[in-house]
């Protein structure tokens, strides 16, 4: 029996400084947050989602952040599913998380549930009924990326969610949060939640829109502090449009911030706090960096920050707190808190000086006859050249080695346009990564492309030899 408490968004709402009137925006409308807790915003008929196990499937991000305050404190359990998950991991994931209804869209593609109950999204206009005073600790369930299979279901609740998030005792009316980041993921949902808890506005995203519609969204909103992947900002500065913004704050999280992107980013918006962000859906928030160098302080690590305490072990990096999501839902799945309360999240660091510096996945690694090789070290040499944008660092089979590292690259505009011999800067890149790699890690061959593919998460998308 899940034990009543009075955290829930929709109490957030209502207990929020009441001088402040923050709109949620998104690609095809605005609502304000009280406006949401005034209005039904689902079926016509009153639906009881009390004690129920919810599959929130609704493409449009906008009407997901309704749903979510709806939901939060009266459904027993929500599933945020996203719209790139196929019918097949769908219907696994609603049986493991025991759905026993779904709140769609008339243009939900991805879900099809024969004997589960659906109810229709109710269009913004349309929003007439107050919002249920619910008191039970809704378990809110996110997918992992499920890039080795159907996505792990990762059990959280709102405590858990908002641990790392210190509202201000007053909100400030020029905030207006932004992510490229889909809510529905760990990522973009800490941003909303940040802009709920704060009283501040908040612009969402679009899988579909153009960048120079959404920065146009986004300038016209007012936006003041925007977080995306080091990709999702590449993007963005690869665009040219970056001067259409004046963002006061600009964080990163979900990827390596190299020191090329922390630079290039400082250098674009000169009167902005640019910081990285430590997080994963398992391990929520770890830890913020905020003196524009890449990595994070050695004195971090073991010692108590705030309510996260970190270790390395064996060069992975562990994280306690009360952020950490509770289990995996499904009995095959791993625990996700050892023995020791801590986590492992996979992502291996190194000491240089007084500093850790990320240096890749435990999975990513490219075995070069025997040589353990991480392609986010590469990268980051590879970035810091002047003529490059971005980059992209694989393995390759080899009946020798096992595998040769090639690389990706993506230059700068004004390079590209340029008609210097590409032959010499590839060998002057090469000479670059000689100088500070070891051989075994120097790419054997580099590749100039127009642009690298980022997946539905902001997130470089990699092969694996």
């Amino acid at each position: 029996m899940q034990r009543e408490h009075n955290l829930t968004l929709s109490n957030i709402i209502r207990h929020g400084d009441p001088t402040a009137s923050p709109v949620c925006t998104g690609a095809n409308g605005a609502i304000s947050f009280a406006d949401i807790v005034a209005g039904s915003g689902f079926g016509d008929d009153a639906f009881d989602f009390n004690d129920r196990s919810v599959l929130l499937a609704t493409p449009d991000q906008l009407t997901s952040a309704i749903a979510l305050i709806k939901l939060d404190g009266v459904a027993r359990r929500v599933v945020l599913c996203l719209p790139d998950v196929s019918v097949r991991d769908v219907q696994a994931i609603a049986a493991t998380a025991e759905v026993d209804v779904v709140v769609r869209t008339e243009d939900t593609s991805n879900v099809d549930l024969p004997g589960l109950r659906a109810v229709l999204a109710r269009p913004i206009a349309d929003a007439t009924r107050s919002c249920p005073t619910g008191t039970r600790r809704t378990e809110w369930v996110l997918l992992t990326s499920g890039t080795s299979g159907t996505p792990k279901l990762v059990l959280h609740d709102l405590g858990s969610l908002i641990g790392a998030i210190k509202p201000s005792a007053k909100a400030l009316p020029s905030t207006v949060w932004a992510t490229f980041y889909d809510i529905r993921r760990y990522g973009g949902l800490q941003i909303f939640l940040r802009a709920l808890l704060g009283g501040h506005s908040m612009i969402l995203s679009h899988r579909d829109e153009p960048i120079g519609e959404h920065l146009i969204r986004l300038a016209q909103g007012g936006v003041s502090h925007i977080s995306g992947t080091p990709s999702h900002w590449r993007r963005l500065l690869m665009s040219g449009l970056a001067g259409n913004i004046a963002p006061a704050y600009v964080r990163l999280s979900g990827e390596i911030a190299d020191q090329s992107v922390l630079d290039a980013l400082q250098a674009a918006f000169p009167k902005a706090g640019v910081s990285h962000a430590y997080a994963s859906t398992e391990a929520g928030v770890g830890f913020n960096v905020i003196d524009g160098r890449a990595g994070f302080p050695a004195a971090m690590a073991d010692a108590a920050n705030d309510d996260v305490a970190m270790t390395i072990h064996d060069g992975s990096l562990r994280l306690r707190s009360s952020r950490t999501a509770s289990r995996y839902l499904g009995e095959t799945q791993p625990a996700i808190v050892g023995p020791d309360g801590f986590v492992d999240t996979g992502d291996l660091v190194e000491l240089r000086g007084d500093r850790y510096h990320f240096v890749g996945r435990r999975g990513g690694i490219i075995n070069v006859g025997g040589q353990k090789v991480h392609p986010e070290e590469i990268e980051a040499v590879i970035n810091g050249h002047p003529a490059v944008h971005m980059s992209l660092v694989q393995g390759r089979r080899s009946p020798i080695t096992g595998a040769l590292v090639v690389a990706d690259v993506v230059l700068k505009q004004q390079r590209r346009d340029a008609s210097e011999n590409p032959d010499a800067l590839a060998e002057d890149i090469l000479d670059r990564c000689r100088a500070a790699l070891a051989t075994y890690k120097v790419p054997t061959r580099l590749h100039f492309v127009a642009q690298l593919d980022v997946s539905a998460s902001g997130k470089l998308v990699r092969s694996h030899v």
